[in-house]
């Protein structure tokens, strides 16, 4: 009997969630065939069979299992049940081979029912709380697509007489864990805002007027994101205590710029970090943001992908947000908060006129940071902002220097 254990996933990580089970107990598994999802409170995790056999599991879904710990084991003596798939082995004649298929019982090799998700579809819907029968799939035979269920919205039904239902649904580990360091950051840093306004009309003519050579150039799209990120290289760099951490009774320095993206996945805020912004070109952070973005929609962002920022930049203003103060991520002395684009009246030159304004906010840990800085730093990244070309490295040309002309 072989026994299966949760393994190191991670030095932080000491237990994990059984996200989904592909097998149950009983069912006869090949070498290497995916048997659950784990859930750490930073990332998911696959635990694939060590051996080929007949299942029993440990535990069921939402069971929270310590790393070490025994989650399966497989009877390595049982013999192949009759009508279950044979392993594929490469052979000289072709042989068209779908894996789903391949690996399931013999009575799901046909076709699937009408209505049947995915199991990456199943996965979004169980997160959801959407029951299966609520969608129509746009997939063969009627299957529920991944695509399917990422578009699907929970319909709430109410009775005749006033609905008074509750639901109540576990935290999962990375909600947890987003909850106490929040909590942590509030308890146990000196935290203040101080905020300010750009004006974001000559950096949105600079995309208008370049964006499609931008696009042509580099294939991908020039966003704010870059520019936000360049401008806090540059203000890091004149005020390094906004870049730095408190170790103890000791401040450590860092003398490169690793940005934290806040990003809204479907289990939770994530920050992927993009590693040394400084030194890279607005394409290049382009280029991180659509990577990083994409992984963390997909839940394929790695520890190391997630780990070791100095600063971290949200965008609140996605969501509509006017104004907020967001809350240090810990061991970072400082965050700053983009938010919506309005067309405001403000004075300029003795003038009336109507620009798009960014309100924006920088939350900042008074013990390392005193106020001259935390203001220094918030007008410096209004300054390059307002005046994009002080962004660029070289140069007096904002298409050469943008383009690689």
């Amino acid at each position: 009997m072989l026994q299966i254990k949760v393994p190191t996933v991670g030095e932080s990580i000491s237990e994990v969630t059984i996200a989904r089970w592909n097998k149950k107990t009983g069912d006869y598994v090949e070498m290497d065939e995916l048997l659950c999802e784990l859930e750490s409170d930073k990332a998911t995790f696959e635990l694939n069979a060590e051996a080929a056999g007949i299942l029993t599991t440990k535990g069921n879904e939402g069971d929270t299992i310590k790393v070490g710990d025994l989650i399966a084991e497989i009877d390595t003596d049982a013999k192949r049940p009759e009508g279950a798939a044979a392993p594929v082995v490469a052979a000289k004649t072709e042989v068209k081979v779908e894996a789903p298929k391949a690996e399931a019982k013999a009575s799901e090799q046909t076709t699937y029912a009408s209505g049947t998700p995915s199991p990456a579809a199943q996965k979004i819907l169980n997160e959801k709380g959407i029951d299966p029968k609520d969608i129509k799939g746009s997939g063969k035979d009627g299957r529920i697509t991944k695509a399917d269920a990422m578009g699907a919205e929970l319909k709430v039904t109410f009775n005749e007489a006033k609905s008074r239902n509750d639901r109540r649904e576990k935290m999962t580990n990375l909600r947890k864990t987003v909850a106490r360091r929040l909590v942590a950051a509030k308890n146990e840093t000196a935290m203040l805002t101080t905020f300010n306004e750009v004006d974001m009309k000559p950096i949105m003519d600079l995309r208008n007027q370049y964006k499609n050579q931008f696009k042509e150039a580099f294939g991908v799209n020039l966003g704010f994101m870059s520019f936000f990120t360049k401008a806090v290289t540059v203000a890091l760099k004149q005020f390094p205590a906004v870049n730095a951490y408190l170790d103890g009774e000791e401040i450590i320095f860092h003398d490169y710029c690793d940005v934290s993206i806040a990003v809204s996945a479907p289990k939770g805020l994530v920050v992927p970090v993009i590693r040394n912004a400084e030194s890279m070109s607005l394409a290049e952070i382009e280029k991180e943001v659509v990577t990083l973005a994409g992984k963390a929609r997909d839940n394929k962002l790695t520890l190391e992908e997630m780990t070791g920022g100095t600063f971290t930049i949200t965008n609140g203003g996605v969501f509509g947000s006017m104004l907020s103060t967001p809350i240090i991520n810990p061991p970072q002395s400082a965050i700053l908060g983009m938010h919506n684009i309005v067309e405001r009246a403000v004075v300029k030159d003795g003038q009336i006129v109507i620009r798009p304004i960014m309100y924006v906010a920088l939350s900042y840990d008074h013990r390392i940071i005193d106020g001259r800085e935390s203001v220094g730093f918030l007008v410096k990244v209004k300054q390059c902002l307002e005046n994009p070309t002080l962004l660029l490295t070289a140069g007096s040309d904002p298409q050469k220097l943008l383009l690689g002309l």
